[in-house]
């Protein structure tokens, strides 16, 4: 509740104050009233409003004088600032019985302005003057200041963030910050006996760090003034004009912060030098830290990151160069990333995830490192992280880290609407063990943070069922060029089934799988389709799968129409599932270019049977289907393109601050 600024009235001297521009003034009139007064009036200059606040009941008499009751409030306003200081009067007649006059009491008034200024309408602008600063709000019509965590690095020769920094080394800088700005008005006289504070709750300070650009004859100086450690500022040399601040966000959302923060300015009452001050008026306004938001496979791609393996026995030459000729075809920048840097690490997919964050007066991307940390484990930090290119992680405490913590495990739909409920940014995928059962599951600290971002609601699905336990086994989304905007694609045992039956069917039972590759146990449709283990094995898969189909359908407002089975099919190592051959959902998606694993399958007529359903099922909604060979290189050490790859992706032209979460 804003606190109620009160000015007592006195008869015996006149009374001083200040009041802020626009703010409620209340003249505590009963210590000052005359014995034996019955009525009062309320006189003063033009620039000053008087409020009288009544009970319905009491009137004022013939002569526009008001009875002594105890309810009756006056209030005064002042629409302009003052000039000089006292420039503005009021005085309050008392009156006996018999109408005479028995005191007066008289205030002088000097009108100052104070606001704490943002860029409330989120359009890269700071206004003044707008209403319930304080609060923040979602939607199209929404309010309230956007942060962005200064997570990136534009000071050259920095050890880590910018927001580790206490200081400010590089103006780039400042282009990650907000504005705030305290403008000040009034006779600079009265700012000589009043204080200006800024203030942050001390619940919020650890989150941000402002900075006070102090203009200097050579050059603007940015000095730290609120976070951590600083709680309170108190501005030197306050007059007429505006002063800026720069406001960086320190901590993402998370269990335990919402995102909000909020900063005020107090005009303070300083009756001698050391005491601390009573407050006469406060503005406060908020900010949210803008989330990390994740892009789905129906963003367009940017870049394409991929590590070069040369040494051993399962060197990726062969991949490096089916990718190459699919980057060609879609027109997107390659990045190998040498084995020294990866330290013989082939998983980039699993190490990190490529998101943003964006405030409305800047966007960069930001990379998630993933608790994982094998090989790659400093490649985020050290090759990624740089001038507008940003990096958080969530290390759970005891480095109690499953295969479910890496992100391969990590997906998010394009947006979907459900039951009415729009997620226009789509909606995370989380893979889980079922909610019932104990079993892997992502830490923790990785699955609070996600939750904690609020724009892209998760959802935990099944896919502990798998050894390696990653949702990118199993499904994947791409982008058509319809109505809907995209499909999911699920694996599918049964179709593969089917597919193979139909090939027997027509005469093609002794077609093999795995031609041309050394070393590999071939087997023909028939050995295939008469494996009761293998057919037992996919039998439970198809039931998980199922599962998580049927979720997916009421999470994320799906029917069938949107859903395509690939065939694939897998094989049980002890409880858990492998794919038999390489995975065709764990593939690349870069627009209509898909970059899939090569199954080797049966080949019919000259062509690989499964390629060629697949081509059947995908090319007439627009996608273009490469096949790429990654058996040595991945699929035998359980992983396959997807795995393999990692893609950095436009960011949504939806702004996040619009959705309502």
């Amino acid at each position: 509740m804003p606190h109620r600024h009160v000015v007592q009235m006195s008869t015996s001297h006149a009374s001083y104050g200040v009041c802020v521009l626009g703010t409620e003034v209340f003249l505590d009139t009963r210590r000052s009233t005359p014995k034996g007064a019955t009525s009062f009036d309320v006189h003063a200059t033009s620039a000053v409003t008087v409020h009288i606040v009544h009970s319905p009941m009491t009137k004022p008499m013939i002569n526009s004088r008001w009875p002594l009751d105890p309810d009756i409030e006056v209030v005064v306003t002042i629409g302009v600032t003052s000039r000089t200081v006292n420039d503005n009067k009021v005085k309050i007649s008392y009156y006996g019985r018999e109408g005479n006059e028995l005191s007066v009491a008289w205030l002088y008034l000097t009108c100052v302005d104070v606001s704490l200024d943002v860029d409330l309408s989120r359009n890269g602008r700071v206004k003044s003057k707008g209403k319930d600063k304080a609060k923040w709000t979602w939607g199209p019509n929404g309010q309230g200041a956007v942060l962005l965590v200064n997570c990136d690095r534009d000071s050259p020769g920095a050890g880590g963030m910018d927001s580790g920094q206490a200081d400010i080394r590089t103006t780039a800088d400042l282009q990650d910050m907000s504005v705030m700005l305290l403008r000040t008005q009034g006779p600079s006289a009265i700012f000589a006996e009043y204080q200006v504070v800024l203030h942050v709750p001390e619940s919020d300070a650890d989150k941000v760090r402002v900075f006070h650009a102090i203009r200097s004859d050579s050059h603007p100086r940015y000095k730290p003034v609120l976070g951590p450690d600083k709680l309170s500022y108190v501005l030197d040399h306050v007059g007429n004009g505006e002063n800026t601040f720069y406001v960086e966000g320190l901590a993402f959302p998370d269990v335990g912060f919402s995102g909000l923060v909020s900063f005020s300015a107090s005009l303070l009452e300083v009756p001698h030098k050391n005491s601390p001050g009573t407050p006469i008026f406060t503005d406060t306004v908020v900010f949210r830290v803008a989330p990390w938001i994740m892009t789905p496979n129906t963003q367009q791609p940017m870049e394409v990151f991929v590590c070069s393996i040369q040494w051993g026995a399962d060197s990726n030459e062969v991949f490096l160069e089916g990718l190459q000729l699919l980057l060609k075809k879609a027109n997107c920048k390659l990045t190998i990333c040498s084995e020294v840097e990866t330290r013989s690490d082939r998983w980039i997919q699993d190490e990190l995830e490529f998101g943003y964050v964006e405030a409305p007066h800047k966007t960069f991307p930001v990379v998630f490192d993933s608790p994982r940390n094998r090989g790659l484990k400093d490649f985020a930090f050290k090759k990624i992280l740089g001038p507008d290119f940003g990096y958080v992680t969530r290390e759970p405490p005891g480095k109690n880290i499953s295969s479910l913590d890496s992100f391969g495990n990590l997906d998010v739909s394009p947006p979907v609407t459900v039951r009415g409920k729009e997620y226009p940014l789509g909606r995370i995928l989380i893979g889980s063990s079922l909610p019932w059962a104990s079993g892997r599951r992502m830490s923790k600290a990785v699955r609070d943070f996600l939750y904690a971002q609020k724009v892209q609601a998760p959802v935990e699905i099944y896919s502990e069922w798998l050894t390696v336990g990653h949702v990118d086994e199993f499904l994947t989304f791409v982008p058509t060029y319809d109505r809907k905007g995209f499909r999911l694609l699920l694996a599918s045992p049964n179709a593969c089934y089917k597919l193979f039956k139909e090939k027997q069917t027509q005469g093609h039972g002794e077609a093999t799988q795995l031609i041309g590759l050394k070393g590999t146990e071939r087997r023909s449709i028939d050995e295939i389709l008469a494996d009761e283990s293998l057919k037992n094995d996919n039998k439970h898969v198809q039931r998980c799968i199922d599962w998580n189909r049927n979720l997916l359908k009421q999470e994320l407002g799906l029917s069938e129409q949107d859903i395509i089975d690939i065939p694939q099919l897998f094989v049980l190592k002890g409880s858990r599932a492998d794919a038999l051959f390489p995975d065709m959902v764990n593939m690349l998606v870069l627009g209509r270019h898909l970059g899939i694993p090569k199954p080797f399958g049966p080949m019919v007529g000259g062509q690989c049977c499964l390629e060629e359903r697949v081509r059947a099922l995908l090319e007439p909604l627009g996608l273009t289907c490469t096949f790429i060979d990654d058996y040595f290189s991945y699929h035998v050490l359980s992983g396959d393109v997807h795995c393999g790859t990692n893609v950095r992706r436009k960011p949504f032209a939806f702004k996040w601050w619009h959705m309502v979460p």
